[in-house]
């Protein structure tokens, strides 16, 4: 079992920058790549971002694609989600999950292939 924990989400100004940050413990970290979606009000889910399991790699949603960053530090057992210039239709909950590595370049968007999620945190981007 793999337990993810998100934080560093709150209330922001347009074009603000903030940290999000995905802890895990229980399982060897290492073998999981990991993806961040988000989930607004009265809307699907949908994909974020991913890393690879050795952080060579990182795929992005358009929307975000230059704004927002990817990482991850295997020491700590955590990733990161750094978001820049944000704007209010940033506004959701976002939530890291875990995918196995095997399964990164097939299904990275797929939130459905992803075996562990967090509890997610709520990130609202207002003036």
């Amino acid at each position: 079992q793999l337990q993810l924990v998100e934080s560093g989400g709150g209330l922001v100004q347009p074009g603000a920058s903030l940290r999000l940050s995905c802890a895990a413990s229980g399982r060897a970290f290492t073998v999981f790549a990991v993806g961040w979606f988000r989930q607004a009000p009265g809307k699907e889910r949908e994909f974020v971002g991913a890393i690879s399991a050795g952080a060579d790699t990182t795929f992005y949603e358009d929307s975000v694609q230059g704004r927002f960053t990817i990482s991850r530090d295997n020491a700590k057992n955590t990733v990161y989600l750094q978001a820049n210039s944000v704007k209010p239709e940033d506004t959701a909950k976002y939530y890291c999950a875990a995918l196995y590595q095997h399964l990164f370049y097939s299904d990275y968007a797929r939130d459905r292939q992803y075996n562990y999620w967090g509890q997610g945190t709520q990130v609202t981007v207002s003036s």
